[in-house]
């Protein structure tokens, strides 16, 4: 169950609109939202200065001056103070952390003491960035604990939710999350399986029947053929749906470095928020 809802704040409109997506969770659930603001000490010394101070033992942020460091920290403060407006506004329990490191990894750290981590897809920087997913986004997807909602750059209430699920543990655990978040949503699931042999998808899409049956929430089914990865984007596009749920990064590291990955396809091309689980 949804509880405790983590949302890496930076003042983009990617951050903002995972916010919103943040606080419609947290409304729905009767949960608690942690707004989290991290100062990056990467981008502000260099990674040369970063690895030349962890080389000699040193801390990043002890380079910092005093004035850039006041700076940043106001910021940061500013973000976590709008953040806390919206949820007092909403009536919605909520905590604060300013944190102080690599963005990523403070994120993934600080996700500890949440059910789910909610961020954009992009960050304060897009317009700089290569690709079509940002580097923290990535980052996180790949590192962090808990399961993971990377939301679109505008926020749309969840109407249409599909599964793509093709009988792996990590699609079990994703399974598991889009079961209990369309029961206590009462929203319908639509579950797709793209399997290599047909008579393997009978078999994989029978197993979620069984799963899903004992929930008592509406559901359907697909088989479909071809690649994993781009019908599972066609079925976002083509059907309008609005939530993906799917298992992170299946494949064994390397394996993900040398052709890349179903889920880091999908990530990129979805029209949609994804919500991951390993």
């Amino acid at each position: 169950m949804i509880k405790n809802i983590l949302v890496p704040l930076d003042g983009s409109d990617h951050s903002k609109a995972a916010l919103e997506y943040g606080l419609w969770m947290a409304e729905k659930f009767s949960g608690t939202l942690f707004g989290q603001h991290v100062i990056d000490t990467v981008s502000i010394e260099g990674t040369f200065f970063h690895d030349i101070s962890g080389s000699l033992g040193f801390e990043p942020y002890l380079d910092f001056s005093t004035k850039m460091r006041e700076v940043l920290e106001e910021r940061g403060k500013a973000i976590l103070e709008e953040f806390s407006q919206r949820c007092r506004q909403k009536g919605i329990r909520h905590e604060t952390f300013l944190d102080m490191g690599i963005i990523p990894n403070e994120i993934c750290e600080r996700s500890k003491v949440a059910d789910l981590v909610t961020l954009g897809h992009r960050g304060i920087n897009e317009e700089f960035s290569s690709g079509l997913l940002g580097g923290t986004a990535e980052s996180v997807t790949r590192k962090c604990p808990r399961p993971v909602f990377v939301s679109t750059k505008r926020f749309k209430t969840i109407e249409r939710p599909l599964l793509a699920y093709d009988g792996s543990q990590r699609a079990s655990s994703a399974m598991e999350s889009a079961a209990e978040f369309c029961t206590q949503l009462s929203l319908p699931l639509t579950v797709l399986y793209v399997p290599k042999e047909e008579k393997v998808g009978e078999k994989v899409l029978q197993e979620a029947k069984s799963y899903l049956g004992s929930y008592g929430i509406e559901t359907r089914y697909e088989l479909a053929r071809g690649y994993p990865e781009q019908k599972i984007v066609d079925y976002l596009v083509n059907f309008n749906y609005d939530l993906l749920f799917i298992g992170a990064y299946g494949h064994r590291r390397i394996i993900e470095m040398v052709l890349g990955s179903t889920t880091e396809y999908v990530l990129r091309k979805s029209p949609c928020p994804v919500f991951l689980n390993r």
